[in-house]
C-alpha cells in the first residue's frame, strides 16, 4: 500500500504529496457542496468523471499552448500535477446571464452577454468569495500587473477555445470558474492554470432544450444530476455512450 502525505483536501478533492519533488497527487471525490459548504451532498461517480473530463479538456488546451499544472492521470479517481502556488483568485468568465450576477443586477437568466465578462473573486469561504477589482488584487499583492494581464489573456482565449468545443457537441458554455497558480520553472515564476475543469466549475446548458448539465442540478434540487455528469462525458467521447457506466473506485491507498 502506497502510503503518502495528505496536504490538502477542500470540497471537491484531496491533495497528495506526489511521487517526485514539485508533484502533487489530486483526488477527485464524490462529495458535492453548495453556497460554500452550506449545502452538502453526494453525487456518485462524480470524482470518476471530474477527473477524465478534466483531463480531457487540460490535454486539449495544451494544444493550443495553454500552461497548466497537469501532468497525467494515473488511475480512475487520481491525476499527477505540478505543484504551484495557488494565486488566491477565482477567475470567472461569464457569456450568458446565470448564477450570481442575475440577483447581483438583476438581469434575467438566460440574457446573452453582448461580450465575455470576466470577474474576480477573492478565495476565501469565510468571506463568502467576495467580489473584487483589480486594484484589490495589485494593492494586496494578491498578483502584480503583468501577472492579471497573462491571466486574462489565457482566460479570453480559454472561453474562445471552449465554446468552440461545446458548441461542436451541442452544448452552450454558460460561464465557468478558473484558477490558476505560479509554477517556478527556469529561475523565474510562470502563470499556469491549475485545478479542475468540469461540470463542477462550469455551467453547460443543451444548445436545443436548454437543460442544465452541470452543478446546477445539485444546487436547485433538480434531479438527475449524475446523468448530467454522464452526459457531458458522453458528448465528449471520454466514455463510450454505449453501455456506460461508471466504474467505482476504492477509497484512496494514500494515507497520512
Amino acid at each position: 500500500m502506497t502510503r503518502r502525505r495528505k496536504i490538502y483536501e477542500g470540497k471537491a478533492k484531496i491533495l497528495y504529496e506526489g511521487p517526485e519533488p514539485g508533484t502533487i497527487v489530486q483526488y477527485f471525490k464524490d462529495d458535492a457542496t453548495a453556497g460554500n459548504g452550506a449545502k452538502k451532498g453526494t453525487i456518485t461517480g462524480k470524482g470518476v468523471l471530474n477527473n477524465r473530463i478534466s483531463e480531457y479538456l487540460m490535454l486539449q488546451l495544451a494544444e493550443i499552448n495553454i500552461p497548466t499544472h497537469f501532468i497525467r492521470r494515473l488511475n480512475m479517481r487520481e491525476q499527477l500535477v505540478k505543484s504551484v502556488e495557488i494565486i488566491p483568485l477565482e477567475i470567472v468568465v461569464r457569456n450568458v446571464a446565470a448564477g450570481s450576477i442575475v440577483k447581483r443586477l438583476g438581469l434575467d437568466e438566460g440574457k446573452k452577454l453582448p461580450r465575455p465578462i470576466v470577474e474576480y473573486y477573492l478565495k476565501n469561504d469565510e468571506l463568502n468569495d467576495p467580489l473584487v477589482l483589480e486594484d484589490h488584487i495589485t494593492t494586496f499583492n494578491w498578483a502584480t500587473l503583468q501577472e492579471m494581464d497573462e491571466i486574462v489573456s489565457y482566460t479570453l482565449r480559454i472561453n474562445d477555445f471552449l465554446r468552440g468545443l461545446f458548441a461542436g457537441i451541442g452544448i452552450k458554455l454558460i460561464d465557468f470558474k478558473l484558477e490558476y497558480g505560479r509554477l517556478w520553472k527556469d529561475d523565474e515564476f510562470h502563470i499556469v492554470l491549475a485545478d479542475e475543469i468540469s461540470p463542477d466549475n462550469c455551467r453547460f446548458w443543451d444548445m436545443a432544450s436548454g437543460e442544465k448539465l452541470d452543478k446546477d442540478r445539485f444546487r436547485r434540487d433538480l434531479g438527475k444530476v449524475e446523468e448530467a455528469y454522464q452526459e457531458i462525458a458522453k458528448r465528449l467521447k471520454i466514455i463510450p455512450e454505449k453501455n456506460f457506466e461508471v466504474i467505482e473506485s476504492s477509497n484512496p491507498e494514500h494515507m497520512e
